[in-house]
């Protein structure tokens, strides 16, 4: 009894056609060196630009990112100022700036929560030790030095709370256009760079 076919017949290349994963290769099984394929023009005359890629850092990340920068600058100031609050306090808020930049969209809200965090962690180093030595003297000197160095923790709290603030806006802007643009019937604006 004959059978017939319930599938559709597969393709199949002709016999001595090169592999598509093999088209790049010569008649020696090497691969063929040639000029770099041409690059499209972008459309409209619109040139690109090339970005430096920025760093997305999940908020755990970011966390580890910032505790252990105010660490490394908190050890620094020790060594070359003497432990100087001024400076810590100075060079936090670039810190607090960067984690708030480098932060995923996705994980917006945990900047300015892990910022506190780190500026504490990084007071450990320039601590002052009043209470004579020990873990109860090293505790002390920490809640006096967060007591006393409250403008800079705010502050830099504050930075990384408007960087994630304008970073939010733009994105719910850019994503209401492109939203509009879809109801219109337009391409989208990622499509035609």
């Amino acid at each position: 009894m004959e059978q017939h076919r319930t599938r559709p017949p597969q393709y199949r290349p002709r016999r001595g056609a090169p592999v598509p994963a093999q088209a790049g290769r010569g008649a020696g099984g090497g691969v063929r060196r040639g000029a770099p394929p041409a690059r499209r023009p972008a459309p409209g005359g619109v040139r690109e630009t090339r970005r430096a890629p920025s760093p997305r850092l999940t908020g755990l990340g970011s966390g580890l990112f910032c505790g252990a920068s105010m660490f490394a600058l908190a050890c620094l100031d020790h060594l070359l100022f003497g432990g100087s609050p001024t400076v810590y306090g100075v060079l936090f808020l670039p810190v607090c700036a960067l984690t708030a930049l480098w932060v995923r969209p996705g994980d917006l809200v945990t900047a300015p929560v892990v910022v506190p965090i780190a500026f504490t962690f990084g007071l450990l180093p320039i601590a002052d030790d009043s209470g004579g030595g020990g873990i109860s003297g090293r505790f002390m000197g920490l809640v006096t030095g967060l007591a006393l160095q409250a403008g800079w923790l705010y502050g830099g709290t504050l930075v990384a709370g408007l960087v994630v603030t304008v970073r939010k806006v733009r994105r719910m802007s850019r994503r209401a256009a492109r939203r509009r643009a879809a109801a219109r019937g337009l391409p989208d604006s990622r499509q035609t760079r």
